[in-house]
């Protein structure tokens, strides 16, 4: 054990730059190449080779933050993409990079990714480490900075490095089901399996997390307990007169004056009984801020999510579960908090809203509330009662909470200062980063649920009928300004230039995907990857049943086409199961293709052999195997 913790202490360092590593598979950045015991070369040194496609860097065509389309600011080491708005910056001046980048975060071994690969789609993979890889992947061609990654669904390998891979997060697992609509069976297996592996690595690293915090006896962070809210500068409280607060119509007679369950007009309208005014004198029950009735709760470490805050009991719906108590401050001291935070990177707050002028900022000073988490499912909600003529936050159950849970509330856009943090709490509705709505946000009701399925099916089988076209182009795959064919039923839509369209056509115009290549006649067979196709005369020896997924595909995808792609680029194939394993170069888990290079879309004239994707054998020079094809006759698919 003490040489484990040794070996975890050890830092190794690049021999190039500043940047040290502790010495063990979990720190260490994927692509790293081991020197020396003490000695690496880091992946910042990765250098692409000219005209290799897999080393071209591509951002994604939607933003990170919004998942919209449009004006993007691309960072130029990851393919993350952001508005400008959503990050709420200034336009930067020459090249950026998010925040991810500038922090040196890289992936590292058995993380889960998204990966692009020539022209597919996005593709769930597992970075594997290279001790763990088949040997024939593992003599491939390779740099440093690049890394194995092992895809679901297809079980091909492939290296590549950061400008073409980003991370997969909690909200894929939930949305497997949406993604998976309308796709292959392979892609939709990958899905799965991606899905069902992250969730074991999650619960392994948290695991570890814990156990290694156990084994160190951390404790929370300091700070210092206070039972009411402290003034801080210029900062007043407000104190109402005794004939200034509102008196309710309960007695003291009554089962349970101004009980959660009594109809108490101050309790609905969220005002604190005052015991001099209320009628039911001291035996009122709406003075849970003034007496302090706070639920029992025991703060303890999470899996993920660092500290929480868990009821001892059970805790009834609506019932008054803790004040949020801090220091008050106003919006200048705030800003200066944050910044000061920003300069010495720390990176929790506690900072939450209580009118336009103050903010209760729970960081340095505060009760158990401040260790309660976000969650966009949560178990508890923030109100915002008034006490004795001032504004007091308590925490209230939405639900009824077991004993041992964890309670959590949403910090919506209450919560200051958080960014675009990413949300980790797991909930099926999360929506994958701090201060961004949830999706779907269920009602606490039973009934409330209900209505709220019924409308959703609605709006969604609305959505499917509504939606007539694709939202990418069908030659290269990317968005932006796209014409679409108006022939009924078909949802392709194009880029102008992917057409060699000098303007975009006017009136009733129909892709090139219905008229035959050769003679421009109607088509009859139509490659499924590209805008091949054929007409009844022509279509015979043009196209071919992939071997791959069954898909029909014409000569440019046929993976056993004449033309083999250049040393280093081949994909190997072993009909037989077993231990064989399968590289990828350019032909990876299959979808719609598309073609490009180098940023330029290429016509049907303009592919080159190297586009296409051939068989080959483990070692020596490039062979063909597996080359009769299957020919479809009589189809119309």
């Amino acid at each position: 054990q003490k040489l484990f913790l040794c070996a975890l202490r050890r830092l190794t360092r690049c021999v190039r730059c500043p940047v040290a590593y502790h010495a063990n598979d979990y720190c260490m950045a994927a692509g790293s190449v081991v020197l020396a015991n003490n000695s690496f070369l880091c992946p910042n040194h990765f250098t692409p080779r000219r005209g290799f496609r897999n080393h071209e860097h591509v951002n994604v065509s939607w933003c990170f933050v919004c998942s919209e389309g449009g004006s993007l600011l691309c960072c130029e080491s990851c393919p993350a993409a952001f508005h400008q708005e959503c990050l709420n910056i200034d336009m930067p001046e020459g090249s950026w990079f998010c925040n991810d980048c500038l922090a040196g975060k890289k992936p590292h071994y058995k993380d889960i990714l998204w990966v692009k690969v020539g022209r597919y789609r996005w593709w769930p993979a597992e970075v594997s480490h290279p001790k763990n890889i088949p040997e024939n992947i593992l003599r491939m061609r390779h740099n440093v900075g690049e890394f194995p990654v092992h895809f679901f669904g297809s079980n091909d390998y492939l290296w590549t490095y950061q400008a073409r891979v980003f991370p997969y997060m909690d909200v894929d697992t939930n949305n497997k089901e949406k993604m998976g609509k309308g796709v292959d069976a392979i892609y939709k297996k990958a899905l799965e399996e991606a899905a069902s592996r992250f969730l074991k690595l999650q619960a392994e690293k948290e695991l570890r997390q814990l156990q290694e915090d156990r084994r160190n006896d951390k404790k929370p962070p300091p700070y210092r307990h206070i039972k009411v809210n402290r003034l801080i500068g210029k900062v007043q409280f407000i104190t109402a007169d005794l004939s200034e607060i509102p008196r309710c119509n309960c007695k003291a007679s009554d089962e349970n004056p101004c009980g959660i369950d009594s109809e108490c007009i101050n309790r609905m309208l969220m005002y604190e009984c005052h015991p001099q005014v209320c009628p039911a004198g001291e035996g009122c029950l709406n003075q849970a801020f003034t007496k302090r009735q706070y639920s029992q709760v025991e703060i303890f470490r999470t899996l993920a999510r660092g500290w929480g805050l868990r009821c001892a009991h059970d805790i009834k719906k609506g019932e008054f579960v803790n004040e949020y108590v801090g220091e008050v401050i106003d919006e200048e001291e705030c800003r200066a908090r944050i910044k000061h935070a920003q300069d010495n990177d720390i990176c929790n707050f506690y900072m939450l809203t209580l009118d336009k002028d103050r903010i209760i900022d729970a960081g340095p000073k505060g009760n158990q509330a401040r260790f309660m988490n976000h969650s966009c499912q949560p178990n508890c909600e923030t109100q915002k009662w008034t006490v004795n003529g001032d504004t007091r936050v308590g925490l209230f159950a939405l639900i009824d909470v077991p004993a041992g849970t964890e309670l959590t509330f949403n910090y919506n856009l209450e919560c200051l200062a958080n960014g675009k943090t990413v949300c980790k709490c797991g909930a099926p509705n999360c929506s994958g980063f701090l201060g961004v709505r949830p999706k779907n946000n269920p009602p606490a009701d039973d009934k409330g649920r209900k209505l709220k399925k019924k409308v959703q099916a609605k709006r969604k089988n609305k959505m499917e009928v509504t939606k007539e076209r694709e939202d990418e182009c069908f030659s290269c795959g990317d968005g932006g300004q796209i014409v679409s064919c108006k022939r009924p039923g078909c949802p392709k839509v194009y880029h102008a230039d992917c057409l060699n369209l000098t303007k975009r056509p006017a009136g009733r115009w129909e892709c090139p995907w219905h008229q035959c290549d050769l003679c421009g006649k109607e088509a009859a067979s139509f490659c499924e990857m590209c805008p091949s196709s054929y007409c009844t005369l022509h279509r015979d020896g043009m196209l071919f049943i992939s071997k791959l997924d069954g898909r029909l595909s014409c000569s440019e995808h046929d993976p056993c086409g004449p033309d083999p792609l250049e040393p280093g680029e081949i994909r190997e194939y072993l009909p037989d199961t077993g231990n064989t394993a399968t590289n990828v170069s350019e032909a990876s888990p299959l979808s719609k293709g598309r073609l490009k290079r180098g940023g330029a879309v290429l016509s049907k004239a303009q592919k080159s052999p190297r586009e296409k994707v051939a068989y080959g054998v483990l070692d020596g020079p490039v062979k063909l195997v597996l080359s009769v094809a299957m020919l479809l006759h009589g189809t119309n698919e």
